[in-house]
């Protein structure tokens, strides 16, 4: 039994953030129902050519497992229907702008009345309150806003779009904060409204840089460089395109990094000799280390510097990452079926249990409105009159 099995999400987040948040939760067993409409779809099921393939990939990589009905938001009966679906389930998510919800009829406030116990997420770019609260935003402002982008690149250049990972960073963050909520409520029996702000997310992640600057420093953007070891960076591999990462942490490791290239006397050399001595001349040093890296295939070199106890590896690519064994193995790449028969591969969840606890994907992605059968007959009791009913104005659609 997966740890959330009973646990009911009615999810009407779109786009990537918060519908990473519920993808995660169905992955460790909530009952997670994506509530849209033909009308407005969830605008990432639109077919785009990215990852190989025609299809709405960034749409399946958050919808796996999720079951689909079809419910027209912009009529009183679409939000009764709504209603009925929240008052059967722990969990309501949404992730459109502050007040969307409220006008909606569909508040927090509102939510309570049909399920006095109800969790509620909310994932907005600025919170549910504040001077900034109408502000929308994507994953490129949430980082920008938050600091992450600043932060991010080579010190003469500009700042680096943080994208995609920011949107995942904060569906993780989501989770965790709907999983404490759902714990408070089975400790107190009180549900809540659970608020989470993309740009604090991304302002949390560089919280060793704002207590710098809030101590009188200039955090500044660094590249690959580190504040303390040297040599650490990406190097150039043999091949193309093929870089090798690489950090020394102590003086031992740079005297096993000096004998590994074949240039042992560098681990005399004043300019290398200390920590401090290598940062200072980190420009030089890193120059001899990538003279180096150029001739040797990333991949086996890494096996050379981890033998000598030297953190490095290969930067892999996405292709290399979903063959890979270890990762097939422990099922964080796996296989899933689609509506089609076919098969495909899809990210697992990133995380184990212990005690033989299930977790993962268990079927891809949903056509739209596909489980309408299961939630309006077996999990509503609706009728089938009542339900061609609701079809023919619209409601259901």
């Amino acid at each position: 039994m997966k740890p959330l099995s009973g646990i009911r999400i009615a999810d009407f987040t779109v786009h990537n953030a918060g519908p990473f948040c519920t993808h995660m939760l169905s992955q460790l067993g909530a009952e997670v129902i994506k509530i849209e409409s033909a009308m407005r779809p969830d605008a990432f099921r639109k077919p785009h050519p990215v990852y190989g393939r025609m299809g709405p990939a960034t749409f399946d990589q958050v919808s796996s497992t999720k079951l689909s009905v079809r419910i027209n938001l912009k009529k009183s009966e679409g939000i009764a229907l709504a209603k009925r679906i929240v008052a059967a389930s722990d969990i309501a998510a949404e992730s459109f702008r502050p007040g969307v919800m409220d006008r909606l009829g569909l508040g927090y406030e509102d939510l309570k009345t049909v399920k006095h116990d109800i969790v509620m997420l909310s994932v907005s770019s600025s919170g549910q309150s504040g001077p900034d609260s109408h502000f929308a935003g994507y994953a490129p402002l949430f980082g920008a806003w938050g600091g992450l982008g600043d932060l991010t690149g080579y010190e003469d250049g500009p700042p680096v779009e943080i994208r995609h990972v920011m949107d995942h960073t904060v569906g993780m963050n989501a989770a965790t904060a709907v999983m404490a909520a759902l714990h408070r409520r089975r400790a107190t029996g009180h549900g809540g409204h659970v608020d989470v702000a993309a740009r604090e997310v991304a302002a949390s992640l560089v919280g060793d840089m704002l207590l710098l600057a809030a101590a009188g420093g200039t955090p500044h953007r660094m590249g690959n460089t580190h504040p303390r070891m040297a040599p650490h960076g990406v190097y150039p591999a043999s091949g193309e395109d093929r870089w090798l990462a690489l950090g020394v942490d102590n003086d031992a490791e740079w005297r096993a990094l000096a004998n590994l290239i074949g240039q042992p006397e560098l681990a005399g050399d004043a300019r290398f000799a200390t920590a401090d001595a290598r940062r200072a001349n980190s420009e030089a040093l890193d120059a001899i280390v990538a003279g180096w890296t150029a001739m040797q295939d990333a991949n086996a070199a890494a096996e050379r510097l981890q033998s000598a106890g030297i953190g490095a590896h290969a930067s892999w690519t996405a292709p290399e990452i979903a063959a890979h064994p270890h990762l097939r193995q422990r099922h964080a790449i796996v296989e899933v079926s689609e509506p089609d028969g076919k098969r495909r591969a899809a990210v697992g969840v990133p995380m184990r249990l212990s005690k033989g606890a299930e977790i993962g994907i268990d079927r891809g992605t949903p056509k739209l409105g596909e489980h309408e059968d299961f939630v309006y007959g077996d999990l509503l009791g609706m009728s089938q009159a009542e339900r061609r009913r609701l079809e023919e104005a619209e409601v259901i659609y």
